[in-house]
């Protein structure tokens, strides 16, 4: 016995009697290590359905199929369709023992169907593990996901990884609680203001299956009659899901469904519940005992049983996009569970894209509108501040804001709090040489150079560093002046405006759910508007030009709708409501703003879109990598032969320090990117014709990227 030891027993004996019963007790307590997954080496098979096709968890592209294994006797009861499982993956052919392959790395992976035989005429090996009897995967799901995988040029392991959670054992060893009974059939209530409004919510509670475009009304009824939707299916026996892009969204959806409804009825599945909780409310949906959902993008997937409803609640929302792979958008998605279970679909939000103009222009859906006289009664009065009123203004050529503006913003501080957006978050994100008006770039980097409330030094945005002794490279001028105001700028400036105002600020730091409805100044940047009690007296749109000069197909459309969000939280015009908006008021944009017509704006945008064989007329794929890669693929790839080829062009390089976006090249690096288009009808060959071709490099084992996607959000 070492010293070591012996020193270990004399502190053991000394030891209290009472700590030698806790560590007893602790080790009698202890559970068994728990054994690796076997091999199952000479074990015999089920005798019936001996064989498990799987998918395994690999999500590359050439290995986009099933595999099959061989079901151990001892793993018959539990291994049964849709359940998970353990199994090595990678053994060759010549490691076979006893009849059965053995060898490779341990891969989890999802049980899709048993069979009597295998198709495979080699040795099969065995299934290692079922790491849970519950089946979280059935036939509905599994069609679902490979729809989506096909349409997007993915693999079915990668979409499973979005629609099926990761498992947490404590949520599935809790019971879910028994279904409850249908509600009865709600009255119609805030749908009467819309012409169809009472004939899609009676369809809805008959079991039927109506598809429509809504377009709601300033206010915050919104979620009142999502409720009332989601209320009407569940009384006709069937489910419900509300995809929505935001926390915020959830929670009013959630407050409206509970209020209608009570606790129980429905399920809230989003991100910032936790993954056990979240886990838990899935299994209760997954198991029937829930039959409405509502959540952010990750809910578009939820298994609903019965499924009689698919809503989505502002489609345009950047936050319905899925950044990882095979990167689905939400409104497709649940355009492709509509057409599955043939269920009725709801496109609503205050403003319209052009992908949902396309819905009713091809008679898909029906328009789901209010009168102009209801419109007119619900909106707020507009009005526009553009170059030719700043020329002539002399507080607009001293000050930010013109003299329309600051009438606005003290009549509506008589009367409750007031809305100031702005597009920019930060202070002065962006300087420039008093001068020339060179933009102020830091030496290192070549980052944009931002004013700090502090006055002192100016900071790069991209890398962080300070910049004491700046000065102008092109005239040598040590002068400078504001490119772009931020909101806390603004803030500030209004402050010393309206000094015995409150002001407060809501951005990306820190999101206002709610403000009272006592006067004060709210300053915000565009989706973190928080709801004010009774509504906004009155609302700034500042900087207008900083939203409509992006270089980008959807700029319009996007501006158009982040200001409709904006003007909806104010009250109507009848109750004194107004909004300002500093933006050129010939702009179609603006136009659209000022009439609250976004329809009209986006069937324009349609048939532009039409002459010029844009989405969503046409379907379109991004290639992007380096330039060689890229033209290699085009090189291989089998395109149909309708399909145009756009570019290549260079990709704006991403700086050293900046945080890269998705698709973005990697900082330093110079990349190249093509647009692939093809006419209606053909985007499943071209979907299908790039997967084949990015499933070829991967199997030759390329080490260059290259990035493909389909329907790219940006194209410019």
């Amino acid at each position: 016995m070492s010293s070591e030891n012996e020193a270990t027993d004399v502190g053991a004996g000394d030891a209290p009697p009472e700590q030698l019963a806790l560590i007893r007790e602790s080790v009698r307590r202890a559970k068994a290590p728990r054994a690796k997954p076997r091999t199952w080496r000479g074990a015999a098979l089920a005798k019936e359905l001996p064989v498990a096709r799987v998918l395994v968890d690999k999500g590359v592209l050439h290995l986009d199929r099933y595999f099959d294994y061989a079901v151990p006797e001892e793993l018959d009861a539990d291994a049964q369709p849709g359940v998970r499982v353990r199994v090595r993956f990678g053994a060759g052919r010549h490691r076979v023992r006893e009849g059965r392959r053995e060898g490779g790395g341990l891969v989890d992976g999802f049980l899709v169907e048993r069979l009597a035989e295998s198709d495979y005429s080699g040795p099969l090996a065995a299934l290692a593990q079922v790491v849970s009897p519950e089946r979280v995967l059935d036939g509905e799901l599994l069609g679902l996901a490979r729809a989506v995988a096909d349409r997007y040029a993915g693999s079915l392991a990668d979409v499973l990884q979005l629609a099926v959670p990761p498992r947490s054992a404590r949520a599935e060893k809790r019971t879910s609680p028994d279904p409850l009974p249908p509600p009865p059939v709600p009255e119609p209530g805030p749908w009467a203001r819309y012409e169809q409004g009472e004939a899609f919510v009676a369809a809805l509670a008959s079991g039927g299956a109506p598809r429509a475009v809504w377009n709601a009304l300033p206010g915050p009824q919104w979620a009142g009659e999502l409720a009332l939707a989601v209320t009407a299916t569940l009384a006709s026996g069937r489910g419900a899901l509300v995809v929505l892009p935001d926390g915020r969204a959830v929670a009013r959806a959630d407050a409206a469904l509970t209020a209608l409804l009570g606790e129980g009825r429905h399920a809230v599945l989003t991100a910032d519940a936790g993954p056990e909780k979240r886990y838990a409310q899935w299994l209760a949906v997954r198991r029937g005992a829930v039959r409405a959902v509502i959540g952010t993008r990750a809910a578009m997937f939820a298994p609903v049983r019965d499924l009689g409803l698919v809503a989505l609640w502002d489609d345009g929302d950047d936050s319905h996009s899925e950044p990882h792979a095979p990167q689905p958008h939400a409104r497709e998605v649940l355009l492709l569970r509509a057409a599955q279970d043939r269920c009725a679909f709801l496109l609503g939000g205050w403003g319209c894209t052009v992908e949902a103009a396309q819905l009713v222009e091809t008679g898909w859906a029906r328009p789901l509108v209010a009168a102009r006289e209801q419109v007119r009664v619900a909106a707020p009065l507009v009005r526009t501040v553009g170059d030719q009123d700043l020329a002539r203004d002399e507080a607009a050529r001293a000050a930010r804001l013109p003299t329309l503006a600051w009438q606005a913003v003290r009549d509506g501080l008589r009367r409750g709090p007031v809305l100031v957006q702005v597009p920019r978050r930060g202070y002065v994100p962006r300087m420039a040489c008093a001068s020339c008006r060179t933009p102020a770039r830091c030496r290192h980097c070549a980052g944009p150079l931002e004013g700090q409330e502090s006055g002192s030094a100016l900071r790069c945005g991209w890398c962080g560093r300070e910049e004491g002794a700046w000065h102008c490279p092109e005239c040598g001028a040590f002068r400078l002046r504001a490119q772009v105001v931020g909101a806390r700028r603004t803030a500030e400036e209004l402050g010393r405006a309206f000094p015995a105002v409150p002001v407060r600020t809501s951005g990306r730091e820190h999101v206002l759910d709610t403000v009272s409805e006592a006067p004060a100044l709210v300053v915000s940047t565009p989706g973190a508007e928080p709801v004010a009690e009774g509504g906004y007296a009155a609302a700034l749109l500042l900087d207008g030009w900083a939203m409509l000069g992006r270089p980008d197909l959807r700029a319009g459309e996007d501006a158009l709708r982040r200001w409709l969000a904006a003007a909806a939280l104010v009250r109507p015009q009848g109750a004194g409501g107004t909004v300002v908006a500093v933006a050129e008021p010939t702009l179609r944009p603006v136009q659209a703003l000022v009439r609250w017509d976004p329809v009209g704006h986006a069937l324009r945008e349609l048939a532009e879109r039409a002459e010029l064989g844009f989405p969503p007329v046409s379907r379109m794929a991004s290639v992007a990598g380096p330039a060689e890669a890229v033209a290699d693929f085009l090189r291989a790839v089998g395109l149909p032969g309708e399909a145009e080829v756009l570019g290549p062009v260079p990709l704006p390089v991403t700086a050293v320090g900046r945080p890269r976006r998705v698709g973005a090249p990697p900082p330093g690096e110079h990349w190249e990117r093509a647009l692939i288009r093809v006419p209606p009808g053909r985007g499943a060959a071209l979907a299908g014709a790039l997967k084949a071709a990015q499933a070829a490099r991967m199997a030759r084992g390329s080490d260059t990227a290259v990035w493909v996607r389909i329907d790219p959000p940006d194209i410019g």
